[in-house]
């Protein structure tokens, strides 16, 4: 699944190709929105700001509309120049927007909708999520007090994933966050002090901002991926296996990691 840092990404590109610009079409192949007549109802309205929170992608018109898309596991953001080949199949453009120097391109859905500035600010799914990581506004107190009010026997692993408690975090970034720390992610997050939360934080925090401005990784994972695998830092073999309701793969080396 895209993490925060690749829809910050994406909220980038995609608002270097729009804002400002005349868009000359756009176009919803998909059959699930063969009906929502979003060509006529967004017809003359410009872009006026792209920006990502967590998981979650904007494009935000003139006159109070905007899209709003999660990428879940199979959806991508793709710009291209006029003419350039796409990278994923016709049929799987969910949303063509096209401008005298772009074309930018939503592929494989699954959430994409479009809503009022006001709806983005109240929908429950949206005004529940925790403060994002990648934000350069980034409240990390808060980020603290909802995890602490969460269930305190839940894995810090596990807890890292909770969109509600820490926005932008996936299954890449916590196993790497918990590593950099040197924090079991199976610990109890009860168990797991301040200042260790702390560390998790600041340590992965910017990576995931660099990844989020120039679009790759300043270094290799160190355990995600490389179950069975000798550890960069130790030799012990890094170790994989599901965590939490969801059953998500957790990475973690326990020789490092307490």
């Amino acid at each position: 699944m895209p993490e925060g840092d690749t829809l910050h990404h994406a909220a980038k590109r995609v608002g270097a190709a729009l804002v400002g610009s005349e868009i000359v079409s756009l176009e919803t192949p998909h059959p699930r929105h063969g009906m929502d007549r979003w060509p006529e109802r967004l017809a003359g309205r410009g872009v006026r700001q792209v920006d990502a929170h967590g998981k979650h992608l904007f494009v935000r018109f003139e006159g109070d509309l905007t899209l709003h898309s999660h990428l879940r596991m199979t959806g991508r953001w793709s710009v291209y120049r006029p003419g350039q080949r796409w990278t994923r199949s016709p049929r799987r453009a969910w949303l063509v927007v096209r401008t005298a120097e772009h074309e930018v391109v939503q592929f494989d859905g699954p959430v994409l909708e479009l809503m009022t500035d006001s709806r983005t600010r109240f929908d429950r799914r949206l005004a529940a999520l925790g403060p994002d990581i990648v934000a350069a506004d980034f409240d990390e107190a808060d980020a603290l007090r909802r995890l602490r009010e969460d269930d305190p026997t839940r894995g810090i692993g596990d807890a890292l994933l909770d969109q509600r408690i820490l926005a932008g975090i996936g299954n890449l970034w916590k196993s790497e966050a918990c590593f950099l720390a040197g924090v079991d992610p199976w610990r109890p997050s009860g168990d797991v002090g301040d200042a260790e939360v702390l560390e998790i934080l600041r340590g992965v925090r910017p990576l995931m901002q660099h990844s989020a401005r120039e679009g790759y990784q300043t270094r290799e994972p160190q355990v995600f991926e490389r179950s069975g695998r000798p550890c960069h830092r130790c030799g012990t073999r890094v170790r994989a296996r599901g965590q939490g309701d969801d059953n998500r793969t957790t990475f973690w080396c326990p020789g490092c990691q307490r």
